[in-house]
């Protein structure tokens, strides 16, 4: 079983920062990419911020500039760092990631922790 596990989410006024971790643990054999989603009331889920296996970043324009996802393989820690947020920036955050277990790659996602950005 793998799980993933996000920390450091809560509330900020716009202009500020927060950083969001998260940490993958279980029966892992390797992790591919791993990245973010967010999700705000009466939206879908989009897609945030994503990190390969060899740390290439790649971001949704809304966020360019603002976010800078990275990665620690020896953790298999995810973390977004997050500045000049936005009221809009709003959000639950999911972490996800391709994960390698004893059962094979499968896609993993973790609970979520809320972003809120005051304005």
């Amino acid at each position: 079983q793998v799980q993933l596990v996000e920390s450091g989410g809560g509330l900020v006024q716009a202009g500020g920062s927060l950083r969001l971790s998260c940490a993958a643990s279980g029966s892992i054999v390797s992790i591919n990419h791993m990245g973010w989603y967010r999700q705000a009331p009466g939206k879908q889920r989009e897609f945030v911020a994503v990190i390969s296996s060899g740390g290439s970043p790649n971001y949704a324009d809304s966020v360019k500039g603002r976010f800078t996802i990275s990665r620690d393989n020896a953790k298999n820690t995810v973390y977004l760092e997050m500045n000049s947020l936005k009221p809009e920036d709003t959000a639950v955050y999911y972490c996800n990631g391709l994960v390698d277990g004893i059962r094979g790659p499968r896609n993993y996602w973790g609970q979520g922790t809320q972003v809120t950005v005051s304005s």
